[in-house]
């Protein structure tokens, strides 16, 4: 299930549409892995836990899209770290699910 679309992506990275679709698969890709590396923290899949008609929540996709400008701009977290960038993070934990 997609959280966001590329347009929303390019939205959010304030791309003109002069631009066009050159980076399209790109931010395809950092999309769907924005979305794989939040699920694994929220510790469910989008598609199960907002089955469609229902969308995932706005703070959700925004954690998506966040996640993805960063991957676009920055290209990962070059320190290594596992752990969501903090402005991601907030978002998701709101969501999460906890076990013990």
């Amino acid at each position: 299930m997609a959280v966001a679309s590329i347009d929303e992506l390019k939205e959010e990275l304030s791309f003109t549409a002069d631009l066009g679709s050159v980076d399209d698969d790109m931010l395809t890709r950092h999309l769907v892995t924005a979305e794989a590396v939040i699920e694994r923290h929220l510790g469910f899949t989008f598609a199960a836990e907002y089955a469609p008609p229902a969308a995932a929540p706005a703070p959700l996709k925004q954690a998506v899209l966040w996640l993805a400008v960063d991957y676009y701009e920055g290209r990962g977290r070059p320190d290594g770290a596992e752990a969501l960038p903090p402005h991601v993070a907030d978002l998701v934990h709101l969501y999460r699910e906890w076990s013990f």
